[in-house]
């Protein structure tokens, strides 16, 4: 099959950038970093700079794979990331457009590599878990339901890519932040700090220069892991009790 590529080309953050196209020949049955490999092959031989993308396990795993694919966020896949996508989810003849994630907090460093250290620093605002959980073989000494444990480990799904940041209409973080917040603040190990560490976790969400969230709902759509706005509901509340607490 044939592809009209418009990638997105930038040397470093400081300088602009602009789309690059390319015509690409490829089969079917090839992943979407598949056919960049190919394309950034060509670029190679021809002496030219190859298309920077990230990526690691190629399984949607990682989370580090990431990019809008003709104005959506992992491309056309359901509940898939960027390396899941394969090439028969398109037509021979197909226009694809490739831009990395667009945010302030998201910085570009290289053509559709962004800097995603913002969400680094989300996370260690959390904090540590105070709770002697004991050895792993005594880790379930503490009872948990199972409709809480799930509803944890939903949460606790969040691979941090970043595609809810980039389809949100406000580049909120909200459902990362919200999904690392509520699978502890669920669990019984969580509980002393749940408040404390909500309030600290939007704080640096904040600073970081991430926007609000206002229920577009595009965040869990995207979401290669179905992660649900319901956390989002959660964190306001844990966030309103820590402030009316104190924490």
């Amino acid at each position: 099959m044939k592809i009209t590529l418009k990638v997105w080309r930038q040397a470093q953050g400081s300088t602009s950038g602009d789309f690059e196209t390319h015509q690409v020949e490829c089969t079917e049955h090839m992943s979407f970093l598949e056919m960049l490999d190919v394309v950034n092959t060509g670029l190679v031989e021809a002496g030219k700079e190859p298309i920077a993308f990230a990526h690691d396990c190629r399984e949607g795993i990682c989370g580090s794979c990431g990019a809008m694919v003709n104005g959506r966020a992992h491309g056309p896949g359901d509940r898939s990331t960027l390396c899941q996508v394969h090439m028969r989810q398109f037509k021979n003849g197909d226009t694809v457009v490739v831009e990395p994630w667009r945010s302030e907090a998201f910085p570009v460093i290289r053509d559709l590599v962004v800097d995603r250290s913002a969400f680094d620093r989300i996370i260690q605002a959390g904090g540590f878990v105070s709770v002697n959980t004991g050895n792993a073989p005594d880790a379930n000494a503490l009872p948990i339901g199972k409709e809480v444990a799930d509803e944890a480990f939903d949460a606790a799904q969040c691979i941090g890519c970043g595609a809810c940041v980039a389809a949100c209409p406000n580049a909120s973080a909200s459902l990362f932040t919200s999904a690392k917040i509520g699978h502890l603040g669920l669990l019984p190990q969580g509980q002393p700090e749940r408040y404390e560490r909500a309030s600290a976790m939007v704080r640096v969400m904040d600073d970081e220069g991430f926007g609000n969230c206002t229920n577009h709902g595009e965040c869990q759509a995207v979401c290669p892991k179905g992660i649900s706005v319901r956390n989002i509901a959660r964190m306001n509340r844990d966030l309103l009790w820590a402030r009316l607490t104190g924490h």
